[in-house]
């Protein structure tokens, strides 16, 4: 799995995500953002048991006005977490406090 340890001011092109091959995870936030801070211990569990980890592209976009990637996505809390898989998003999931509701979320994927 790729990831990133931290909220990247730099987003790709909504062009080059609605392109993006095979599975991709995008998880909007910033870093001084509480919820997204009490998000991540469950993430990182659920990210770390989860099989279909390898193949996974999990990108931290940080979020805020004038980012248009998030803006395209119509996010508006944080964090958002959506999942794709080939361009096509497969699911949703907002403010995520629990493993087993991210694991859940990622049984979403074609595979999992």
């Amino acid at each position: 799995m790729e990831t990133r340890p931290a909220y990247s001011p730099d987003a790709p092109e909504r062009s080059v995500v609605d392109t993006w091959p095979g599975p991709l995870l995008l998880e909007f936030g910033a870093p001084w953002c509480g919820h997204c801070q009490t998000a991540q211990k469950p993430l990182g569990e659920a990210l770390a048991g989860w099989p279909g980890r390898a193949r996974l592209t999990h990108l931290k976009i940080e979020d805020g006005p004038g980012r248009p990637l998030g803006r395209s996505f119509r996010v508006k809390l944080w964090p958002t977490l959506i999942l794709m898989e080939n361009g096509v998003e497969l699911a949703r999931l907002v403010r995520p406090t629990q493993r087993s509701e991210i694991e859940a979320f990622l049984r979403v994927l074609p595979g999992a």
